[in-house]
C-alpha cells in the first residue's frame, strides 16, 4: 500500500485525504461570541451558491452548533437539499417577509442532521420583490423577523443561534438587500473557471452601496473557491488570481468538482448525510472548521 501511495496519483491522492481527515476526527469547533449572521451570494448564477449553503451549514451543526438557514431565493433549492418540504402551501420565509408572520411558525427542523433548521421559500417567493416595493421598512423586515426570534428562543429557554446563513437568488433585487441588511458577514463562492471574476467587482460596489447607506457593519469576511478542478491549469490561475486580491478572505479548504456533491440534492440531502467520506464532503468539513476558527 505504501509504494502504491507513492507512485500512483490515485494513492497519493487517497493518502492525502486520510491526513486531511485525520486532522478534523473529533474537532470541536469553537461556539462564537454572539450570532453570526452571514449571507452566502454572488450575483453569478451556477457557482456554488445554495450547495455552499446547505454543506458548511450541515457540517457546523454536525460539530454541534446551532445553525440556521435562511431561504431567500424562490427556487427554494437550499429547502431541496435540506429535507424541507416547501410546497406553495407551506408557510415560508415569503410569509415572513410579506406577511409579517414570525420566523418561528415557519422554520422546520432538517430530518437528517440534529441543531440544523431551515426558514424555507416557496415559489411566492418570485413576486416578494414587487410586493416588498410599497411595504414600509423594506429592505429592514429580515433583520427585524431575526432579532424578534433570537428574542422569543431566549425567551422560550431555547439554545442560541450559533449561525445564520441566509441563501441569496443570483441577483441584487430586494430580496438580496434584505439578506445584506440583516447579515453581519458575506461569503462569495467563487467558481475557479474563466469568468470568475467576472461581475464580482460589481457585486463589492453593490455591497460598498449597502455598507455606505443601510448596513455600515457589513463586511465581506470568507470567499470560497469551488468547482476547483485540480487537471487543469486554468483552476490553479483562478485560484491564484483570487488568493493574491483577497489574500486574508480566501479560505484555504477549496471545494473540487464532485460528482457526490451534485447528487446529494437529488435525494432531498446535503453531501454531509449522503456520503460524508467524499472529497466533497472532507472540503465542506475544512471549509466549516475555518469559518469557525475565524470567528
Amino acid at each position: 500500500m505504501e509504494a502504491m501511495d507513492d507512485s500512483s496519483p490515485l494513492g497519493r491522492e487517497l493518502a492525502s485525504e486520510t491526513r486531511r481527515r485525520e486532522k478534523l476526527l473529533g474537532r470541536k469547533l469553537p461556539r462564537p461570541e454572539s450570532t453570526r449572521v452571514v449571507t452566502i451570494s454572488n450575483q453569478k448564477g451556477g457557482v456554488g451558491k445554495t450547495t455552499t449553503t446547505v454543506n458548511i451549514a450541515a457540517a457546523l451543526a454536525t460539530s454541534g452548533l446551532n445553525v440556521l438557514v435562511i431561504d431567500i431565493d424562490p427556487q427554494g433549492n437550499a429547502s431541496t437539499a435540506l429535507g424541507i418540504p416547501h410546497h406553495a402551501e407551506v408557510d415560508s420565509i415569503y410569509d415572513v417577509l410579506i406577511d409579517d408572520l414570525p420566523l418561528s411558525q415557519v422554520v422546520a427542523p432538517c430530518p437528517d442532521i440534529d441543531n440544523l433548521i431551515c426558514a424555507p421559500a416557496t415559489i411566492h417567493l418570485a413576486g416578494a420583490e414587487i410586493e416588498l416595493v410599497s411595504l414600509v421598512a423594506r429592505e429592514q423586515r429580515l433583520r427585524r423577523a431575526i432579532d424578534v426570534y433570537a428574542k422569543e428562543r431566549a425567551e422560550n429557554g431555547e439554545p442560541r443561534l450559533d449561525y445564520i446563513f441566509i441563501d441569496c437568488p443570483p441577483s441584487l433585487g430586494l430580496l438580496t438587500v434584505n439578506a445584506f441588511v440583516a447579515a453581519r458577514e458575506v461569503l462569495i463562492p467563487i467558481q475557479c473557471e474563466y469568468y470568475a471574476l467576472e461581475g464580482l467587482s460589481q457585486l463589492l460596489k453593490n455591497i460598498e452601496m449597502i455598507q455606505k447607506h443601510l448596513n455600515a457593519d457589513l463586511v465581506v469576511s470568507t470567499i470560497l473557491l469551488t468547482m476547483y478542478d485540480g487537471r487543469t491549469n486554468l483552476a490553479a490561475q483562478v485560484a491564484a488570481e483570487v488568493r493574491e486580491h483577497f489574500p486574508k478572505q480566501v479560505l484555504k479548504a477549496v471545494v473540487p468538482r464532485s460528482v457526490r456533491i451534485s447528487e446529494a440534492p437529488s435525494y432531498q440531502q446535503t453531501v454531509m448525510t449522503y456520503d460524508p467520506s467524499s472529497s466533497g464532503a472532507l472540503s465542506y468539513l475544512e471549509a466549516a472548521a475555518e469559518i469557525a476558527e475565524r470567528s
